[in-house]
């Protein structure tokens, strides 16, 4: 397969939050040949995310808010998630321990780098590096929720991990990263690792 890869053109559809373009790309095949297709992309950035956990309690720290998108595609609205958010030029330890915070007003520590994970590589560049690090419940610096001036009402939850675990089979946590830490969690307990 040829790693070639040549964009012919770039047409701006929206840059409004993020940027909205249309490419017309030129990529080899794997049969030695090359095809021409036109794609859509969506570009806001890449992001990190933390599942916080507290090993002695096994419990771990989701949030619950309002995302258009499931909502459009006839899912709930409201959709349970390890708190994330996008990089604002920050390393993603950083932006992953301010996004914890901002979300849920607890303050992560013992942070351990999972895996970077493309969300949806067909249309969005976002590149998501997750984590797990360790709260301790009841030790809030302050309630949470999110940003007001972001428009962000964030719900937060505290909930036994194996509710959580069960929760991604009932259907009602369909995040595809919270989905990928649970379950990177669920190995490394399974293993014995510390976590």
């Amino acid at each position: 397969m040829s790693n070639h890869v040549k964009i012919n053109s770039v047409t701006k559809l929206s840059h409004n939050w993020g940027k909205f373009d249309n490419y017309e790309v030129t990529h080899g095949r794997r049969d030695g040949g090359s095809q021409t297709v036109i794609r859509e992309v969506y570009d806001h950035g890449s992001a990190a995310a933390v599942l916080a956990y507290a090993p002695a309690q096994k419990t771990v720290l989701l949030t619950r808010q309002f995302r258009l998108p499931p909502h459009l595609n006839g899912d709930p609205a409201w959709l349970i998630e390890a708190p994330a958010g996008l990089l604002d030029d920050e390393e993603p330890e950083i932006a992953a321990q301010r996004e914890a915070l901002e979300e849920t007003g607890y303050a992560i520590d013992r942070l351990e780098f999972l895996f970077n994970a493309y969300m949806s590589p067909g249309s969005l560049t976002e590149k998501c590096a997750c984590f797990i690090g360790h709260y301790t419940p009841g030790q809030q610096s302050h309630a949470g929720g999110g940003l007001d001036d972001e428009g962000e009402d964030i719900e937060v939850l505290e909930l036994d991990f194996e509710k959580a675990i069960a929760m991604i089979a009932s259907g009602e946590i369909a995040d595809a990263k919270t989905i990928l830490m649970l379950q990177g969690l669920a190995l490394r307990l399974a293993r014995g690792d510390s976590a």
